[in-house]
């Protein structure tokens, strides 16, 4: 593989580590606070209030470890918890009968989760 390849797979897995750890610092702030958009969404789908805590905390704790290096064991956790959070969100949202929009939202960042996965998997090969 080239050197070029190379780079510019660094910089795609980084940005999308970044972008991936932005998505769940933010929404797990919102659902700690939680923000009222966020808390009426998940009584929508059913969830009780204690559970926005929980998810919250889990959001959090994946973003963070996304953004540390050297503990790899770790971010296979990470990773395995968002893409449960994610595929229970699609899940949720079809059980509900949600709008496409709010089916395709979580489906879009498990691909763009999926992606960073393999991503990193490939460029521990190098």
């Amino acid at each position: 593989m080239n050197s070029n390849n190379t780079k510019a797979r660094k910089v795609i897995y980084r940005v999308t580590t970044i972008i991936i750890a932005a998505i769940y610092f933010i929404t797990g702030i919102g659902n700690i606070i939680p923000f009222p958009h966020i808390a009426h969404d998940m009584a929508s789908l059913g969830y009780p209030p204690y559970f926005l805590l929980i998810l919250g905390t889990w959001k959090i704790l994946a973003a963070i470890v996304l953004l540390i290096p050297g503990i790899p064991h770790v971010k296979e956790w990470a990773y395995a918890g968002m893409m449960l959070d994610l595929t229970g969100a699609v899940f949720s949202r079809l059980a509900a009968k949600d709008d496409l929009i709010m089916i395709i939202i979580p489906l879009a960042v498990a691909i763009l989760v999926t992606s960073n996965y393999l991503l990193r998997h490939s460029l521990k090969k190098i």
